[in-house]
């Protein structure tokens, strides 16, 4: 199997484990997945092969989680945040063709950076407020999560705390969440095509983590009113925080 020449068969069963986990992670928060997939598939896998296996399965994911009101309640929410989306595709295409321009321990740095940093100002409270949407700072916003997603697959961080900062109705914002991260997976999907990172193997091991990670998002919306949402946040950001500071670390040290 050409798969096992990319891995060895322990690291490819360990690799379900992690999509597995990510999806009930964001089965239980709506958002993470990228940042658990990177965070624990670079741990035993190369940095572009953990960004390659996190492709399809977000993809999947964002897609049910966007259209679970409905179409309707979707495109509504693509017009609403339109420049969002508008400048973080731009910035996005851009960036993933610089990929292979990079070294191993400054895609590393890149990849922990993000993780770290929201997971950090996130367990100490700190929050950002803005009254409404403003044409300025949503195309900054959305040029910051764009490139730093094209890079790592993860732009996450910026868009939550983004929405956060807006006031954005949960139930509104599990599914502007579902909009953006989906519509953000297409566009890593072709920049990737593009950058050489997503080929026939490594498409083929993004693809078989697919039900892992949908086996794990059921999961985690099946327990998501049944435990204490707020403690579960707050140990899957400590998990996080250390998973993101490795990756930093290695990244320093080589």
């Amino acid at each position: 199997m050409d798969l096992f020449l990319l891995m060895s068969p322990q690291d490819f069963y360990l690799a379900i484990v992690v999509a597995f986990v990510a999806g009930w992670v964001k089965g239980m928060v709506g958002f993470a997945m990228p940042m658990v997939l990177v965070s624990g598939l670079s741990m035993m896998l190369s940095p572009e092969l953990a960004l390659a296996g996190l492709i399809l399965p977000t993809l999947v994911t964002n897609s049910v989680q966007a259209l679970r009101e409905g179409m309707l309640a979707a495109v509504t929410s693509i017009r609403k945040f339109r420049v969002f989306l508008g400048v973080g595709l731009i910035f996005l295409l851009a960036s993933a063709q610089l990929i292979k321009l990079l070294s191993p321990n400054a895609f590393l740095l890149i990849l922990g950076a993000p993780v770290s940093f929201f997971a950090l100002i996130q367990l100490l409270g700190l929050k950002l407020t803005l009254q409404a949407q403003s044409f300025r700072v949503e195309a900054i916003v959305g040029a910051v999560a764009g490139a730093i997603g094209g890079i790592s697959g993860v732009w996450g961080p910026p868009t939550v705390a983004y929405l956060t900062a807006l006031n954005t109705p949960k139930k509104d914002q599990m599914r502007v969440q579902g909009v953006i991260y989906g519509l953000g997976a297409v566009a890593l999907v072709v920049a990737h095509l593009g950058s050489g990172i997503l080929r026939a193997e490594t498409a083929m091991f993004s693809a078989l983590l697919i039900v892992p990670a949908l086996a794990g998002m059921r999961g985690g919306q099946f327990l998501q009113d049944r435990i204490d949402q707020a403690q579960f946040r707050k140990l899957t950001l400590l998990v996080l925080l250390i998973a993101g500071l490795n990756l930093l670390r290695r990244g320093l040290t080589g």
